[in-house]
């Protein structure tokens, strides 16, 4: 029994993914309170799917991958923001039309421009292909962004409740808010080596979805938030090994099972009362 608990633990490549979840766990967990506070779901999924031509640009012109992923998932935002507004169209419906035509574009150029480039590692990632200069990269992202959502969550969290209230109490709200967006493409780059563009969202939102089913404090939400996700990425990685399955899928799934878990016992305690 123990043995095969600790197993997985004797392979470096095994041995770097379980880093690698240490390490992003907490910026995802911290900033999907905020986008599931802020109601911005579909713009961490969006912004996912739109840094694809970046990366494809970036290898093309000899760039570091990760500085083409950044500048493309910040500018989709920004130009997302832009439209919607200066037009009368809403901005969920700007967001579909941008970040589709984005995610159509990396496809295309991929297509096109034929490159050394796995779609399937940028898609989906490559937990267990995660090399040192994937830890240090994500690190050296991941660090300074979960001491920035530490430090100034206070300011974080009025924005998203009360964008007025925060502007009357002196916040400069539009840092705050292009902040946040920034912090977001930066935490979709940290990600991208591990569980890629499409999984990224789950770890975006479920944390943060769970952990406001079972507390009643935003700081609470940040500290549960934070432990679910380290349980499944870590718990995830584990099973996969077990179970010979791709990581990043086995960890989504424990997480979704987590949040149905979570909200059966919300329904059976409220029809109780």
């Amino acid at each position: 029994m123990i043995e095969a608990l600790l197993q997985p633990f004797q392979f470096p490549f095994m041995q770097n993914a379980f880093l690698i979840a240490l390490i992003v766990a907490p910026p995802c967990a911290l900033l999907s309170c905020f986008l599931v506070l802020k109601g911005w779901a579909l713009m961490g999924d969006a912004v996912s799917h739109a840094v694809l031509p970046g990366i494809v640009l970036a290898y093309m012109a000899g760039w570091p991958l990760l500085v083409g992923a950044f500048v493309a998932g910040l500018g989709s935002a920004l130009l997302t923001g832009y439209l919607a507004d200066n037009s009368r169209i809403k901005r969920d419906t700007v967001m579909g039309v941008v970040f589709s035509a984005m995610f159509a574009l990396g496809v295309v150029l991929i297509t096109a421009f034929p490159t050394d480039i796995h779609l399937d590692h940028i898609l989906f990632g490559n937990m267990l292909g995660v090399g040192q200069g994937d830890l240090i990269t994500s690190a050296a992202i991941a660090v300074p962004v979960t001491l920035v959502l530490v430090l100034k969550w206070r300011d974080l969290m009025l924005h998203a409740f009360d964008p007025a209230q925060a502007q009357v109490s002196g916040l400069r709200t539009n840092v705050l808010h292009y902040g946040l967006l920034a912090i977001l493409a930066l935490t979709i780059v940290a990600t991208l080596s591990s569980v890629g563009l499409i999984l990224a969202i789950g770890l975006l939102i479920a944390p943060g979805a769970i952990a406001f089913l079972v507390t009643r404090s935003f700081g609470s939400m940040l500290v549960t938030a934070t432990l679910v996700c380290l349980f499944a990425m870590l718990s995830g990685i584990w099973a996969s090994f077990h179970l010979d399955s791709a990581p990043g899928p086995t960890i989504i799934l424990i997480l979704t099972a987590i949040f149905l878990l979570v909200f059966l016992r919300r329904v059976l305690l409220a029809r109780a009362a």
